[in-house]
Formats: C-alpha cells, structure tokens, sequence
C-alpha cells in the first residue's frame, strides 16, 4: 500500500508527523472590471429605459389627441353631409325680421262655396279670393269674374250663376275701374236698390244690406251709420261720403 506522504502533489510539501489530506489551492481570478464601473452602467441601462417610456407615453397621448380631434371633425363633416346643411363654425347675428306683408279685404258673395269677407295680400287677384271662399260652386259661372284681375281694399266681388246677368257694378268695382260718382248725392233714407247700386262700391249684395238695415233699424241718423252696414268698411265709406246724403 502506497504511503500516504508519497501520494501527495509534488507541489505541497509533507510535514512530518501530520498526515496531509489532498487538498490543492487554485490561485483566485482576478477581477478585471475597474472600480467603480458596475454601478455607473447600472445607473445608465435605468435612465435609457426611463427615457424610453416617457417618449412612449408622449407618442401614446399625441396619437389619442388627434385621433379625438380627426374623429370629431370627421363626425361633423359626416352630420353636415347627410344633412345638406353647412357646417357653421361662426354665425353672424340674424337679420331683422322682415316686416309682415300688406293686406286688403275684399267681399265676396254668388255662387262660391264659402261667401264672406275675406284677408287676402295686397297683391292678390281675384283667382286668389275665388280659392279662398272655397271655388265655384256647381251652378257658377266661372266667365262672369275676371280671375286675373287684381283686388283692392274694400271691394266687392259677386260670382252668378249661369244664364244670371252680371250686375254692371261688379263688373267696375274696384280700383281700375271705378264707376263716376252720381251728380246729385243719393239719400240714404228713401233710395232704392237702384239708386243705391249706382253708389261707388255698392253692388246688389251691398245695396240689399243697406236696405235690411234700413228696414230693420229704422232712418239714418247720419251718414256714419253705413259702417253698421254688412260690407261696408271705413275705407268704402269715404268713398260713399260725398255721393250720399241723410234727410
């Protein structure tokens, strides 16, 4: 059996008296990073990775601003197409209302559905008070009124049946075509319905309303009493006031 002194490395050196055990001692490696070095890269891989989160969050936020700000514009764009309309950023303030349109009243009476005094602009024909008193009825006939002409304040329209003769006056009622004033004024006390349809503006329906309230109310106290009268208007009645007399 070998001795156990001879199984030694040659590198370690026996000692009498004390058995050795195999045990070699590696010299240690040695560090070859320079002081200090270690905590500043440590210090520099962290601020790089900071750096870079906060450029994707700037990038991350930039992109949603305009995206949110495309999508508004695109859904207004979108509203305003399907609509038809513009899109009104800024409006100036609106423009005064303009003022309401003028009017005139004209009576109407014969053969239309709906006889009466009616509103109608003032540059309306008679086609427009026809349709407003509801047309022709069935028995009218339509030639005996001018649907071209135009309307003025206060007149009379009367439609008549066919085979009916057209009363002169409705014929000349109006504006354009006024029929002269009589020479001697008209008592409105004891005329007839003759007499009275020779009166500026008075036609057979007018000249028949003067006598029911004659016959029902008694004398004219004076000549203002006309405006009592169905159809008879301030603007007819000055027209009336020189050609009309109370006794």
């Amino acid at each position: 059996m070998p001795d156990a002194e001879s199984s030694l490395p040659p590198s370690v050196p026996a000692v009498p008296g004390r058995r050795h055990v195999g045990v070699v001692r590696l010299p240690r490696a040695r560090d070859h990073r320079e002081p200090g070095s270690a905590p500043r890269w440590r210090i520099g891989v962290g601020a790089a990775v900071i750096a870079v989160l906060v450029l994707l969050g700037v990038g991350v936020i930039v992109s949603a601003v305009s995206s949110a700000s495309a999508s508004t514009g695109g859904d207004v764009a979108a509203r305003s197409e399907r609509s038809g309309d513009p899109v009104a950023w800024a409006t100036p303030s609106s423009p005064a209302t303009a003022p309401a349109k003028a009017t005139v009243f004209v009576h109407i009476l014969g053969r239309v559905a709906k006889p009466g005094l009616y509103e109608v602009a003032s540059d309306a024909r008679a086609v427009d008070v026809v349709t407003a008193a509801g047309g022709f009825t069935a028995k009218a006939d339509p030639a005996s009124v001018n649907l071209a002409r135009p309307v003025v304040d206060g007149e009379q329209i009367v439609v008549v049946a066919e085979g009916e003769a057209v009363p002169a006056q409705a014929q000349v009622e109006g504006a354009s075509a006024a029929p002269a004033t009589p020479t001697a004024p008209v008592d409105l006390n004891s005329a007839d319905e003759a007499a009275l349809e020779t009166l500026p503006g008075v036609g057979p329906a007018t000249a028949k309303a003067i006598l029911d309230w004659r016959e029902q109310n008694g004398r004219f106290a004076s000549v203002d009493d006309l405006l009592d009268v169905t159809g008879i208007g301030d603007k007819k009645l000055e027209r009336l006031r020189d050609a009309v007399t109370v006794r």
